[in-house]
Parts: structure tokens; sequence; C-alpha cells
């Protein structure tokens, strides 16, 4: 089938797939993969009660968020197979830490369509998917599915990319990056969204000269390869407007680099190693200026040269200056950067300067407005940030959903409600959920290890 009747399919298929109306969040961060939530008529603030569970229905493991297209939901998840049958992938000892322990676990990866107005199951694709990943953190895929019209891709934790129809699930295409590119799965596997852009779906793949790569997006045929990189690390590919000019933005394990997303060719870049290679978040910008930051209290931001066509580091963060957040995506706003950083430590800093304005621990820390406020360090702490209107829905890996208000005088809370369980038991004794939710139809979508649940954030309701 063509790709414009395929396109009329799903059009006439949907109905009033004015989702696309009323609002979408098909990719990773929303429909412009920038974090914000432009839809209208949502409650101001939170009942006694909290807001309404339009539905909640089973899903296994996964850190992979939700995407919400054309009146469908779609998560991965992952069903282990028998636990006897895992066995270490070290030669000799494993490692005494546990954060670094590999094993190869037997399962099946799942990509599920459910319906957006009751959760039943429209379809399920499923293959057989071994995990070889570190074994604590193995319960499921990373990465958020992109809907682009009437395909979905996903990408799963030992680098399987799938093409899939969403009217069925049928497999349109597929390419499994460890054959194709010769990945070596990262200790924590594979988590880069992919990105549609024009006709390409640009993919962070991994192998020597192909840490990124270009796709056709009907046919799964390479386009282009770039960037060579000891490890692909975790972050999420962007395109920006720079200097008049279009740019693939990609870091990697070691740098920060720009591409032109037509061709692949390398416009600039600038070092910016990450600790353990774990470069999650993805780069934010304003103006010219982008920032990035990582584990172990590592952030910076980097000046693009008015040309577009060079850059440089301009500082580098520290304990007390930028934001060092792990696993949350920061937001910029009129030249001040908001995140959580190590420890659950909320942060607002200067984009240009990266001199702390403020900072709290209330935010992340599972606490309800009014009582007394702890102000110590959570293990792993992490808080997801999305700006709507003049506001912010803040996700915290405890299951609560907070709206606040957020500027550079100060954080003041709004709402608080406990929407979800945390299920994710890490090192340290702690559970979490650490599952980036999604914003559509004037609802919430989150997900933990057991279930995905809709609350709606209407003002009606």
């Amino acid at each position: 089938m063509s790709y414009t009747l395929r396109l009329l399919f799903v059009v006439t298929c949907c109905g009033a797939c004015g989702a696309a109306v009323a609002g979408d969040w098909p990719q990773w961060l929303g429909p412009e993969r920038d974090s914000q939530w432009r839809e209208s008529g949502i409650a101001e603030s939170f009942t006694d009660a909290g807001p309404r569970l339009r539905w909640k229905a089973r899903v296994a493991g996964g850190y992979s968020g939700p995407s919400v297209a054309g009146e469908r939901v779609f998560v991965m998840d992952w069903v282990p197979g028998t636990a006897d049958a895992a066995e270490f992938l070290h030669d000799g000892a494993p490692p005494s830490n546990q954060n670094f322990v590999r094993k190869r676990l037997p399962g099946k990866e799942r990509v599920l369509c459910l319906r957006e107005s009751d959760a039943k199951v429209l379809w399920s694709h499923q293959y057989d998917c071994a995990y070889s990943s570190v074994a604590t953190y193995a319960i499921g895929p990373r990465a958020t599915p992109t809907v682009d019209h009437d395909l979905v891709y996903t990408v799963g934790a030992e680098g399987n990319l799938q093409c899939l129809q969403v009217s069925d699930g049928s497999v349109v295409w597929s390419v499994d990056f460890r054959e194709r590119y010769g990945l070596k799965v990262p200790n924590w596997g594979i988590a880069s969204s992919p990105l549609v852009d024009g006709d390409r779906l640009i993919c962070i793949a991994g192998g020597e000269g192909s840490t990124c790569v270009a796709l056709d997006k009907h046919t799964g045929k390479e386009i282009w390869r770039a960037i060579s990189a000891p490890e692909p690390g975790y972050s999420s590919p962007v395109t920006y407007s720079i200097a008049g000019q279009r740019q693939l933005i990609v870091w990697d394990s070691h740098s920060v680099n720009s591409l032109n997303p037509e061709s692949g060719e390398l416009f600039w870049t600038v070092p910016f190693e990450s600790t353990f290679a774990m470069s999650v978040a993805t780069p934010r910008i304003q103006n010219n200026s982008l920032f990035v930051m990582s584990y172990n209290r590592k952030s910076a931001m980097i000046k693009v040269a008015p040309d577009g066509r060079s850059a440089e580091l301009r500082w580098n963060g520290g304990p007390r200056t930028g934001i060092g957040g792990v696993h949350n995506t920061a937001f910029i706003h009129d030249g001040h950067i908001y995140g959580c950083g190590n420890g659950g430590q909320y942060i607002c800093a200067r984009l240009d300067t990266g001199e702390r304005v403020w900072s709290t621990y209330q935010p992340s820390l599972p606490i309800k407005p009014g009582s007394q406020k702890n102000h110590r360090p959570v293990s792993w702490g992490n808080v997801f940030t999305v700006r709507h209107a003049d506001r912010f829905f803040l996700a915290n890996d405890s299951g609560d959903l907070i709206i606040a208000k957020m500027n550079p005088h100060g954080y003041q809370e709004i709402s608080r409600a406990h929407l979800i369980e945390p299920t994710h038991q890490v090192v340290g004794g702690r559970k979490l959920v650490w599952s980036h939710p999604a914003f559509a139809n004037r609802s919430v979508y989150l997900r933990n290890d057991k279930e995905i649940r809709c609350y709606s954030l209407a003002a009606a309701d």
C-alpha cells in the first residue's frame, strides 16, 4: 500500500483522529520533542480527591514511556522467561557493585496498542529478546514509541528496531542494530527514542562510524551514518533551528555533536564525556546556547557560533553550579534552567553562567503541601518536568503528579496527587517509577511495571 493510501486509511479509521486537534503525545517529550503540553481546558489545580481515574490496564515491566496518537495509546514492556535460565555475562567473578552485574535473561519484548477511550488491547506484537544488560535494571524497554501517521517505530533495550502498522501491529520492516551496525549493548541497554525527520527515521544505533544513522522511514534502508563513539549513550536525538539552519543534536557518551539531518554531515563537535557513559538527558536549547547534564553532578553550556558551524564549551557545572541531573531532561525558560539534580534536589540556574538561583527538595519527596517539609537528598531522586501555559506539571519517581509555578524568584507548589505506585526496586532499597508520562486528550498517562493508568486533567472534571 502506498504511503498516501496508508495515510488516507488511518485518517478514515480514526474518524475523529481529531486527536491531532485535541493534542497528541506521539513521541518522546511530546509533539515538538520540547517537554511542552499545549492543550487548553486543563485544570488549574487538583481537588482533595485528586484527578479522576479514567482507566487502568495491566502491563509488564519497562521504563518506556507511553505515546498517544489517533485515539490509540502505545507502550512497550518485557515479559521475563524462566529465571533459572539466567546466566552471568562476565569472565571470572562478577563485579561486587550490583549496578554493573550483567546477566543473560530470557524473555519477550512487546509493543501494546490500547484504545484510548477504555484501554482495550487492540493488538500486541511480541518477539523473543534475551536481555544482556545490568540485571538490576533489566526490567524492560527504555525508549518511547514514535508514532508517524499510520506507522509506529519502537526500539527495544537490546537494539531491536521495529516499524509496525498502527492499524494491526503487523511488521513493515525491522533492523537489529547488533547485526547491522555491530552494536555492543551498553550496561543499561538502548534507551534512545527514534526521531522522524521528513522521510528519515533518525536513530542512535552504535557501532563504528554509525553512532547515529538515518533510515528511510518507509523501508528501513540506510540513508546515511555518522559519528564514532566509545558507547552510544542513552540520550535521544533532537533537531533545532540554530543560526538559521536545521541542526540535528546528538549527545553520545563522549561528545555533543551537530549534524545536517539530511546528509549526516558533521557541523561541529564539542567533547563532553559523561560519567559511566550516562548521557541520558535530551540537550536543551535557547537561542544559540545548548545545555546538557548527567550523573556525578556534571553539566555544561555549549555556545554555538553565529554562523552555526562551530561551538565551544562556555561553562562546566559542579557541586554548586549548574544542574547535574541523571534521568530527567531540563527545561529552559527566559534564560533560566529548571531541572532535578543529584539526590532529588530541584534547581533553578542561570543559563549564561550556571549560577544557581534557588533549589528545593520539595518536588522529589513524597510529601503533601502544607506538611512538614523534608530537606534531605533522596537516593536516585528524579523529577520529570513538563511546561503547560504559565505553570509546570512535575512527575516524581514516587508516583506523584505536581502542579507548580516556577520562576527565578522561587518554587510554588499548587497541587499534588499520588497517581501510581512505584514498583521498581533499585540498589539502595527504594522503590520508584522511572517512566516519563504522556499528556494528551486533557489527560495524563503513567505506567509502572504492573499497570498503565490514565487520569483526566480536564478543567470540567
